[in-house]
């Protein structure tokens, strides 16, 4: 479960050194010139705070929210502390972003799926594949319920959420109607949370009834 408070180390980049948000970026002093007068240079990389972004990711897969602090992005982004904070507020501002950066990433995942699905039959295989992923999806899962526990405390989080599962529910819809896809939805991250925490595999032949069961064997094409 989620600590009601961040670890000391966290909180608001207290650990961090830097000019913050508004302030200059950490620079590395240069060789010395003229009189013994070391020049400060900056390294120029332009991807840097998308790259933090994704060490994030990486922290709260292996630490979960609640461990997540400046020192372990820094470390996973191989960035000065300071750097964290020139380009984020706080933790908070920079989880937010990462696991915004993550739904969109894994909606346009979730969309290509089904990019070839042509029958019912086929739409039933791929869903079962996604109930059984395996370590290919491990990580995007555990991030989905990292992000899905955040969001009971912080209601920012639970709009991305809600967002989020509405466009899992329109691609589903496309194949068996809104109402169906609600559901089917709901099914499907049942079970794929069961498929984390299980100490067996479920077999595919019992995912597969479920989900007929939710949405009907009726064979026809999809969109």
């Amino acid at each position: 479960m989620l600590s009601s408070e961040p670890p000391p180390d966290s909180a608001s980049g207290g650990d961090a050194p830097g000019g913050g948000p508004g302030g200059p970026e950490p620079v590395s002093a240069g060789s010395g010139g003229a009189g013994g007068v070391r020049r400060r240079t900056r390294r120029h990389d332009p991807d840097r705070r998308t790259h933090i972004l994704d060490a994030t990711l990486d922290v709260i897969v292996e630490h979960g929210v609640a461990g997540t602090t400046h020192r372990h992005i820094a470390a996973r982004a191989g960035v000065p502390l300071g750097s964290i904070t020139y380009h984020f507020a706080g933790l908070a501002e920079l989880q937010a972003q990462a696991f915004a950066r993550h739904v969109a990433q894994q909606s346009a995942v979730f969309e290509g799926l089904f990019k070839d699905v042509g029958t019912h039959e086929r739409f039933i295989e791929v869903l079962v594949d996604l109930v059984h992923g395996g370590p290919a999806r491990h990580r995007g899962a555990v991030l989905g319920f990292e992000l899905h526990l955040a969001a009971l405390r912080d209601p920012g989080l639970r709009a991305l959420t809600q967002a989020w599962t509405e466009e899992s529910r329109t691609v589903l819809a496309r194949f068996t109607g809104p109402e169906s896809a609600a559901r089917l939805d709901a099914l499907l991250e049942g079970m794929i949370m069961h498929a984390l925490l299980a100490t067996e595999p479920e077999p595919r032949e019992r995912t597969r009834d479920a989900i007929v069961r939710t949405i009907g064997p009726v064979d026809r094409p999809g969109p």
